[in-house]
């Protein structure tokens, strides 16, 4: 997993209540939908994504008496060099496009958003949380 720390650590605002420690940090990793999705001859790899979620919510058990936010962005299907195969056979493509509620591929800057807000003060009584940027292809699994 990709894990993005913003900021690592900083005083502020979401400082832990008095006599803990009085730093506060987000944590963000970034997981994948296959945990919720099956697919042939993958299946190593959704394994992995599946203990990824349990990895976030774990360390939210164990970090958030500490004011640590521990939180998932769950990317759907993206545009990426690493997708490209699949971006290019028209037949999963269709099948995405029918799938997905919002009928396309999702672009790589529409992750932004949520890793920032994940980062910010805005999320400071949100943890263990798998926020999904996915065009809504979870809500009709």
């Amino acid at each position: 997993p990709r894990v993005l720390r913003s900021p690592p650590l900083r005083a502020g605002p979401r400082s832990s209540p008095a006599g803990s420690c009085g730093v506060s940090c987000g944590n963000i990793i970034a997981r994948r939908l296959t945990h919720l999705l099956g697919r042939p001859a993958i299946a190593p790899y959704m394994a992995s994504k599946g203990a990824v979620k349990m990895l976030t919510k774990g360390m939210c058990a164990d970090w958030a008496k500490h004011n640590i936010q521990i939180n998932a962005i769950g990317p759907g299907y993206f545009k990426t060099p690493l997708n490209q195969a699949l971006v290019d056979n028209p037949e999963f493509s269709s099948w995405l496009e029918k799938r997905t509620p919002a009928g396309r591929w999702g672009n790589v800057e529409e992750l932004a958003g949520a890793a920032i807000f994940l980062a910010s003060d805005a999320s400071s009584f949100i943890n263990g949380h798998i926020l999904y940027i996915d065009g809504g292809i979870t809500s009709v699994l």
